[in-house]
Parts: C-alpha cells; sequence; structure tokens
C-alpha cells in the first residue's frame, strides 16, 4: 500500500476537502491528515507548499501531490477499481460522471449564498430565484440517479446509485448546506440527505469539525 496524506481545510467549512476525504474513505486507504486552517494570512503558502494550485484537498501520494477532488476520485478509482469507486454499470457510470461533473463547475450562486458550516444554522434564510433554481436543479439529479439506479425501495443502499461512490461524495457538502439553512425540499431529497448524514464515514466528518474551535463568519 502506498503512503498516504491528505491535506483540508477546517472540516467544518471546506466542501471541497470533505469531497477528497469521503472518496478516499470509499477507497479503503490508510492516510494521514495535515489541516491547514481556511482564511488565514498564511494559508495560501502553506498549501503551495504541498500543491502548485494553492487549494485543498490535496493527496500525496508516495511523495506526489494529486490535487483536485475530481482528479483525486479519478486517481483512486484507477488504482482500487475493485472498490467501485464509480458504478459498475455502464449508462450509471456515464450517469454518475455527467452530475459529478455538473455539481464540479456549477451550481455558483449556491455556493456563495449556503456557504458550509456544519456548526451553525441559519434558519428562514431567503433564496434568491437563482439559488432556488439550483435548489430544485439538485433535487430533479438526486431523483434521477435514485429512481433509476438507486433500487430505492428493493434493497438498494439509499444512495444515488445504490452504494455509495464518488457521486455521493461530491453532493454530501450540499447535504450539510441544506441542513444547515433549513431550505425546504421534497420528500425522496430529504430521504437522500438522511443517508448521506447517516453514512458512517459523514458521521466521522461531522464528529471531527464539531471538535474544531476556529470560527469563520460568512454571513
Amino acid at each position: 500500500m502506498p503512503n498516504y496524506t491528505m491535506i483540508l481545510g477546517n472540516k467544518s467549512y471546506s466542501s471541497w476537502a470533505l469531497r477528497g476525504w469521503l472518496i478516499a474513505k470509499l477507497a479503503g486507504i490508510d492516510f494521514e491528515e495535515e489541516v491547514i486552517l481556511l482564511r488565514k494570512p498564511d494559508m495560501k503558502a502553506k498549501v503551495l507548499r504541498h500543491s502548485p494550485a494553492g487549494l485543498v484537498p490535496v493527496l500525496i501520494e508516495d511523495g506526489e501531490a494529486i490535487w483536485d477532488s475530481l482528479a483525486i476520485g479519478e486517481h483512486l478509482a484507477e488504482r482500487y477499481p475493485e472498490r467501485q469507486l464509480w458504478p459498475v454499470d455502464p449508462a450509471a457510470r456515464s450517469l454518475a460522471r455527467c452530475v459529478v461533473a455538473e455539481m464540479h463547475s456549477g451550481f455558483r450562486a449556491l455556493r456563495m449564498a449556503l456557504p458550509m458550516d456544519l456548526r451553525r444554522r441559519y434558519p428562514d434564510h431567503p433564496l434568491t430565484p437563482e439559488v432556488a433554481a439550483e435548489v430544485a436543479r439538485i433535487q430533479a439529479i438526486w431523483r434521477d440517479c435514485r429512481e433509476r439506479f438507486g433500487d430505492v425501495g428493493g434493497g438498494g443502499g439509499g444512495f444515488l446509485f445504490g452504494e455509495p461512490t464518488i457521486a455521493d461524495a461530491f453532493y454530501a457538502p450540499v447535504v450539510t448546506r441544506f441542513r444547515s439553512f433549513e431550505v425546504t425540499l421534497e420528500d425522496a431529497a430529504e430521504e437522500y440527505c438522511a443517508t448521506i448524514m447517516a453514512w458512517p464515514a459523514m458521521q466521522e466528518w461531522v464528529a471531527a469539525a464539531a471538535e474544531e474551535t476556529e470560527v469563520i463568519e460568512f454571513l
């Protein structure tokens, strides 16, 4: 087994790092963690020691850096195919890659308006029409994936493609945003959120975030 270290931001706030961390858990690798506090004057310089992009997450494998959460996912999926980080079914795998790419590059209005914050709640937070449209699109993605490939009600695990994959790692931070801002969702979306929050890997991350003391004010 290679030697791994994962470079992360604060677990309370770092949505991109959460993705990479969950993917590493899915891959079943043992890794050390180095948390670099976000929004500190020396944050960029510290991350640049590990990655030319200066952003988290970064996976260090035997001294080589793999940066960006999607690159980490693809790398680990190739290295550990037996872990089935992508769905096995070709049609499901294609859909999974599409919805992951859409999350990776899109939903900017939601990201800006509903920052990830695991230790606070923001009840009655208004949603702009742009954010509401993105919330609706995310719910449609979840509904489509779970109805077509999740085997919901038929013994499936309740995730987007039955059992957890890279796609669930990418949408897990959105689930936390919906919870923090108490966004009203359709029943199927609420079921998916409950599945994500009950995921043991997710519970491990949330428990670690609860122990943090650093506070970042977003709103």
